[in-house]
């Protein structure tokens, strides 16, 4: 997703080589959570609202509603609620369901990184 990639290149070492990859979760829709969704869920909470986290990820506001529907549909329980606009505004907040989600995803990125470099001292 855009807005969720690392520009800076880090040096591979000396003689050897990196191993690079993105990790999602799919779901009966195709993707449910990736490093883009995950940033999207953690700008929802720490602005309160999806506007507010679309604008950081210098993204729609009616691309983020795809992307937290879309995630919404395909989660046994939602990841995060919404209110509508008014006097005070609206706002978004996360679930219990959608901090689990960031926590599992960053559980399974971390050990995916680690097989990586792992995996880079194996290459020939």
């Amino acid at each position: 997703m855009r807005g969720a990639k690392s520009k800076t290149k880090k040096a591979c070492p000396e003689g050897g080589y990196r191993v690079r990859g993105h990790i999602w979760v799919e779901g009966a829709e195709g993707a449910f959570l990736g490093i883009g969704r995950v940033a999207l869920l953690e700008g929802i909470r720490e602005t309160g609202s999806i506007t507010g986290a679309a604008k950081r990820l210098k993204m729609s506001y009616r691309r983020a509603w795809e992307l937290v529907e879309s995630m919404n549909r395909q989660s046994p329980e939602p990841l995060v609620t919404a209110s509508t606009g008014g006097k005070g505004g609206g706002g978004a907040a996360l679930t219990d369901a959608g901090e689990k989600a960031i926590e599992a995803f960053k559980r399974m990125d971390e050990a995916f990184g680690k097989f990586r470099e792992k995996e880079a001292k194996r290459f020939p």
